[in-house]
C-alpha cells in the first residue's frame, strides 16, 4: 500500500477531485501506458484501466488523453481486477512537443511534475543549440529545469560544459555525473523525495535509464550500449513510466527524443532566451524584430562580442517555428504549406549569417 501523498497528491489535486469523490469515485495516477490501456495506481495496488469513451468524445484533441503522470478519476471494477478512467484531473505542469514526424499534433510526454531533467552527455551527445530548445520546453512547461551531463568518467574535463550552459541559463542547476560509477548521484536524489516527481529527457543513448538504476540502486531498468561507431544510442526505453522510489516520490522514464519541434507558445522561449529579451529593451524600436531595424540593440550587441551570434541564430529559429505553428492552428496550413515555409526559413536563417 502506498500513501498517495508520497506520490504527490496534494490540496492542488484534492480540490480537482471533489466532484468525483461525490460520485463514488477514486483517485490513482497513471503508472504506465500500453497498446491496450493503462495501468494505475490506487495506494491499495496496481489496477489495469481502460479510458471511458465519454473523455475522447469530449477531448479536443489526443493531448487531453490521460498519460502517463496523470491524476485521474477512476471507477474500480473490484471484482473484475480492473478499472475505467472516467476523468483527468486538472494538470499542474506539462511538458509537450510537437508529434515526431508529419504529424502536427501535440504529444504530451510528462505531466504533473515539479523537475525536469535535461540528460545529454559529455561525450558525443552534447549540443548547447539542442540544450536551448530543450530548455524553452522546459521552462514552458510549468516545472523546475535541471540540466544533467552523464557519462563524466568519459571526459576529463566536463568544465567546459558546464560553462557553456552557465552562459546560455546562469539560474538553471547545471549537475555533473557518471551513472556507471555513481558519481553525481546524490545530487540528483536532491531533488527527490516524498510528493516529489522527476522526468528523465533526453536523446536515445545518454544514459536515463542507467542514471535510474543507479537512483535506485538496482538493475531495474533495461539498458543497452550505444554504437561505438557513431555514439548512436539505442531505444531501451519504448514506453514511458512511473516509476515510485524506495525513499518517496517517483521518476518518469521516457523513451529517448531524437526530434524536439517546438508546439508551446511565447513564455517558454521568453525564459530560455532572456538575455536577448533584456538587451531588447534597449532597441529604438520596441517591436524590433532584430533584423535589420535602425537602432537594434540586439544587432549591436553581436557586433561589439556581448551576445554570441549563434544563440541569436537559434533564438529566430525557434521564435520562427513558434509563429509558424501558430499561424497554422489559426489559418489551418496543409502539410505542404508548413514543410514548404520551413524551408523559406531555414534560407533566411542562413542569410542572416552572411
Amino acid at each position: 500500500m502506498i500513501d498517495l501523498r508520497e506520490l504527490g497528491w496534494n490540496e492542488f489535486f484534492e480540490k480537482s477531485f471533489e466532484p468525483y469523490r461525490a460520485k463514488g469515485l477514486r483517485a490513482a495516477r497513471v503508472v504506465r501506458e500500453h497498446r491496450k490501456g493503462y495501468l494505475v495506481c490506487t495506494g491499495d495496488s496496481d489496477v489495469e484501466a481502460e479510458m471511458a469513451g465519454k473523455i475522447a468524445y469530449r477531448a479536443k484533441s489526443k493531448a487531453e488523453y490521460p498519460t502517463v503522470g496523470d491524476w485521474v478519476a477512476v471507477r474500480e471494477l473490484r471484482d473484475e481486477g480492473r478499472a475505467f478512467i472516467e476523468a483527468v484531473l486538472e494538470r499542474k505542469s506539462k511538458f509537450s512537443r510537437k508529434s515526431a514526424g508529419l504529424s502536427e499534433d501535440e504529444q504530451v510526454v510528462a505531466v504533473n511534475i515539479d523537475t525536469v531533467f535535461l540528460v545529454t552527455d559529455a561525450w558525443q551527445d552534447f549540443n548547447i543549440r539542442r540544450l536551448e530548445r530543450y530548455l524553452v520546453l522546459g521552462w514552458d512547461s510549468g516545472a523546475r529545469p535541471v540540466v544533467v551531463i552523464n557519462k563524466s568518467d568519459l571526459c576529463e574535463d566536463t568544465g567546459k560544459y558546464v560553462e557553456q550552459v552557465r552562459e546560455i541559463a546562469p539560474e538553471v542547476d547545471v549537475r555533473c555525473v557518471s551513472a556507471i560509477e555513481g558519481d553525481g548521484i546524490a545530487g540528483l536524489k536532491e531533488y527527490m523525495g516524498s510528493g516529489e516527481t522527476v522526468a528523465m529527457l533526453g536523446s536515445s543513448g545518454v544514459g536515463k535509464s542507467t542514471i535510474i538504476n543507479a537512483i535506485l540502486g538496482m538493475e531495474r531498468q533495461e539498458v543497452k550500449d550505444v554504437r561505438a561507431e557513431d555514439g548512436r544510442g539505442r531505444h531501451t526505453t519504448t514506453h514511458r513510466e512511473l516509476i515510485v522510489l524506495p525513499e518517496g516520490g517517483a521518476v518518469i522514464d521516457n523513451p529517448g527524443m531524437r526530434e524536439l519541434h517546438m508546439r508551446t507558445d511565447e513564455r517558454g522561449l521568453g525564459r530560455a532566451f532572456d538575455d536577448i529579451q533584456e538587451i531588447a529593451e534597449e532597441c529604438k524600436f520596441r517591436d524590433c524584430m532584430h533584423e535589420n531595424e535602425p537602432g537594434c540593440a540586439v544587432k549591436a550587441a553581436v557586433e561589439e562580442g556581448r551576445l554570441d551570434e549563434e544563440r541569436l541564430a537559434n533564438f529566430f529559429r525557434l521564435r520562427e517555428e513558434l509563429e509558424l505553428w501558430e499561424r497554422r492552428d489559426s489559418e489551418k496550413l496543409s502539410r505542404g504549406q508548413v514543410r514548404k515555409r520551413i524551408k523559406h526559413q531555414a534560407r533566411r536563417a542562413r542569410r542572416r549569417k552572411r
